[in-house]
């Protein structure tokens, strides 16, 4: 039967009645179209992101959260800044930040290739060049990678310099050691000659680059020397990379960046210099784009690092293991103009900051999303594009009929019921009923049906429990089963513990 509700239609919804499985369909292109439910929430993060504006989600896990902050990070416009560290040849443990647009990062990825010179197969190069870089064998003018010290056809090393040792007394000796020692040590990683070209003889440089030979001819020479008069550089947050950054809060240096520890402490000789050894942070990595931190309660104290950076927009990197080489090593005024998405549930809102609130309030807004929805024919059709978008991003499970989704949006009445107590309502616990789909899947999947169908959901429904509804059925309680799961020792021995406690109070004396 075709629906006539105009405003599912207008939509461009699919109701249920006409759909034959989950195949036909439509899942919307637009990243926060896709979220369920959650249509203020997602109002608010079109704001946030062509405003530039923070937001606060706040609610139970699984209604939707992530999804919208990912969802938000599509929406933004690509990055369009890199940022790099400079060595400071006055004071190398102060590292300068440098700053480039995508304009010049371009022109200089096509200067850079430039200079890279042509790529030739090691058989066009000339034999002695071939030969003194380790792509051929001096024995039996065999080809091989250069990493390969003896020839895999002769057996013999590369470069048999060691070619007579007849006038030698120890010949036999040491000509088989040097062979050896000669085989390891082959190949060169550049060579310099000459050429003619055009009739004019000119210098011309031939390296390795892997089972290819480097050509760098007069022109690509320059340009190479062009950049190495530059103070050497290191990009820490490239100018491609993902507009959205999960924080987890795992370390400070996860969260806020560090510098690498030397043991040399940056020797000029031997160890790695203070700019090369500079880790870019998730807020640094987030400049331009969206810092996701989901329970964000979790961040304990380091919530005040994200306060500072959301205020300064800039925020410095310095060595955080003060027994490291890099606790003297600092970076002053790294980017970090990122929007701020925090996540968590209502029972944690009153650990975040009050001045963290505070900066989010004044320059975004907090959202208290939305647990359940009216159970009409357009939510109808939403819930239908969950199924069908679950089924797709699992990739692993078929698609389900007309039947399975039916019994879905009825489990999902049953849990706005249960859990939020609201009649004529559809659940927005999305996780949850995900998990329900994949189960009824991963059964499907197993007896290689070719749907997804309503015997597979009754029975997902009986197995994928948790934990504490198994218990309750087969012991009754849940301290019913805490009683049965205890070993003999402890009733035994501890007149402490619960079972002695409550149970055997008679037996042990004390009641």
């Amino acid at each position: 039967m075709m629906t006539d509700d105009p405003e599912v239609k207008e939509k461009g919804r699919t109701p249920l009645e006409d759909i034959e499985t989950t195949e036909d369909v439509r899942i919307a292109a637009d990243p926060l179209e896709r979220v369920i439910g959650q249509d203020e929430a997602v109002r608010l993060a079109r704001i946030a992101a062509s405003q530039r504006r923070h937001l606060l989600l706040v609610g139970p896990p699984g209604t939707g959260k992530s999804m919208i902050a990912q969802a938000l990070a599509l929406h933004l416009a690509r990055p369009t800044e890199e940022i790099r560290v400079v060595h400071n040849p006055e004071n190398p443990e102060r590292p300068m930040v440098e700053l480039k647009n995508d304009s010049e990062v371009e022109k200089e990825l096509e200067s850079r290739g430039f200079a890279e010179g042509e790529f030739i197969d090691p058989k066009e190069a000339p034999v002695n060049v071939a030969e003194r870089l380790g792509y051929r064998c001096s024995s039996c003018g065999a080809y091989s990678p250069p990493r390969e010290s003896f020839c895999p056809n002769c057996s013999r090393a590369k470069l048999a310099q060691i070619r007579s040792t007849a006038n030698n007394p120890f010949g036999d000796i040491l000509g088989g050691l040097m062979e050896v020692t000669m085989g390891q040590m082959a190949g060169r990683e550049r060579v310099t000659t000459t050429r003619k070209r055009f009739g004019k003889e000119e210098v011309v440089v031939f390296e390795r680059a892997g089972d290819m030979i480097g050509v760098l001819d007069q022109a690509a020479l320059e340009k190479r020397r062009e950049f190495e008069k530059e103070s050497p550089r290191k990009v820490i947050v490239p100018l491609r990379r993902n507009p959205f950054v999960l924080a987890t809060g795992a370390s400070e240096t996860e969260l806020l960046g560090d510098v690498r520890h030397d043991p040399y402490g940056g020797h000029p000789q031997l160890g790695t210099q203070p700019y090369d050894r500079v880790i870019a942070g998730a807020i640094h990595s987030a400049h331009q784009g969206v810092l996701f931190v989901d329970e964000l309660p979790h961040l304990g104290h380091m919530q005040r690092f994200i306060l500072t950076a959301m205020q300064e927009k800039r925020f410095p990197i310095s060595g955080r293991n003060p027994q490291s080489a890099g606790a003297s090593v600092r970076v002053d005024s790294v980017p970090c103009d990122f929007i701020f998405v925090g996540a968590c549930n209502i029972q944690d809102l009153q650990h975040i900051l009050s001045p963290l609130r505070s900066r989010i309030n004044g320059g975004g807004y907090e959202v208290l999303v939305e647990t359940v929805m009216p159970d009409t024919p357009e939510n109808r059709s939403k819930l239908i594009q969950f199924v069908a978008q679950e089924i797709v991003m699992d990739g692993k499970v078929p698609h389900a009929t007309k039947d399975a989704v039916h019994l879905i949006v009825e489990e999902a009445r049953k849990r706005a019921k249960v859990v939020d107590n609201r009649d004529k309502s559809l659940t927005l616990r999305l996780r949850e009923l995900g998990g329900l789909i994949r189960a009824a899947g991963d059964l499907a999947t197993g007896e290689k049906a070719r749907y997804i169908e309503a015997d597979h959901i009754r029975s997902a429904m009986r197995t994928a429990r948790p934990v504490e509804d198994q218990i309750k059925e087969r012991y009754g309680s849940y301290m019913g089963g805490m009683s049965k799961d205890i070993s003999t020792s402890e009733k035994e021995s501890s007149p402490y513990h619960y079972w002695n406690y409550h149970v055997h109070d008679d037996r042990r004396g004390y009641g």
